[in-house]
């Protein structure tokens, strides 16, 4: 039955693994930009929804509606100035990585290094369970594995079904020929960019909800959001769904069978495996974008 608990409560985990990953995945395929910046607006969600419902007392999954907008907002500025500084590839991991550092300086100064986490009076959904049978279901990890399904169930509608998904597949794959059919892959950049600081601000949101933050913690974030990126193929959200619930089961029973601390190295055993036998991701076709 522990077995059976630590891989739901992986599975569940797995969904903010993977609300995470989204933002980078999609800017990584799409626009060839590895924007690890990405992990410092996820980190700004989760301080400033500590900070909206400690101090103005709001539901802290409401504060959503005040920090999804701004850092929509800082994500496409971000996009905008990668762009117009034609900053792509290995020159955005340095760039990016940079912006990630200034970021983690910002909000120690702001908010120190101390850890900080919302009172179960200001965050309701702290110490909530769902029991079914033996089972116990944390409120916070269901409602992160709900918003992956809805949050990334819509980014991929929007890619496949919409003619601005459309154009963003297209300028992936070819950007010479997108751009002679009259894409503007800039306005779609930035629109791009901007849904990937949204789903930022959504998933420092949900982190928050079950964890404590302090200025390092996007260090924690590194290796697993990578291989939730790289097993589900970069720029497949689906394949994003699917590989972070896989990681958040083989983490969940690797720190029960084994150890927490043989956790990272089964990770990165299978991002290798992952790149030796199927270096497209296990869920993506090799032409996919």
């Amino acid at each position: 039955m522990i077995t059976l608990q630590a891989a739901v409560t992986g599975a569940l985990i797995g969904g903010l693994y993977a609300v995470m990953a989204a933002g980078l995945s999609v800017t990584w395929g799409v626009l060839r930009v590895i924007n690890l910046a990405h992990f410092g607006l996820i980190l700004l969600g989760a301080y400033l929804t500590y900070q909206i419902a400690t101090s103005w007392g709001l539901d802290p999954i409401l504060s959503a509606v005040l920090t999804a907008p701004a850092l929509f907002v800082l994500g496409g500025a971000l996009q905008w100035a990668y762009d117009r500084l034609r900053i792509v590839e290995f020159g955005s991991l340095l760039v990016s990585f940079g912006l990630l550092i200034i970021t983690i300086q910002l909000a120690t100064d702001v908010w120190s290094a101390d850890f900080r986490r919302m009172s179960p009076e200001d965050n309701p959904y702290a110490t909530g369970s769902i029991h079914l049978g033996a089972l116990a279901i944390p409120t916070a990890t269901l409602l992160a594995f709900a918003a992956a399904v809805i949050f990334v169930g819509g980014g991929h509608l929007l890619l496949q079904r919409t003619f601005t998904g459309r154009g963003m597949r297209a300028f992936a794959q070819d950007r010479t020929v997108a751009a002679a059919f009259g894409i503007d892959h800039r306005r779609l950049g930035v629109l791009l960019g901007g849904l990937a600081g949204a789903s930022g601000a959504i998933a420092g949101m949900i982190f928050a909800l079950g964890n404590s933050i302090t200025p390092t913690t996007p260090y924690d974030w590194f290796g697993t959001v990578f291989a939730v990126v790289i097993l589900g193929g970069i720029g497949n959200l689906l394949g994003t769904l699917v590989a972070g619930v896989g990681v958040g089961v083989l983490s969940g029973l690797v720190s029960v069978i084994w150890s927490p601390s043989t956790e990272p190295f089964v990770l990165f055993l299978a991002i290798i495996l992952a790149l030796i036998l199927r270096p497209q991701g296990l869920f993506t076709r090799a032409s996919a974008a």
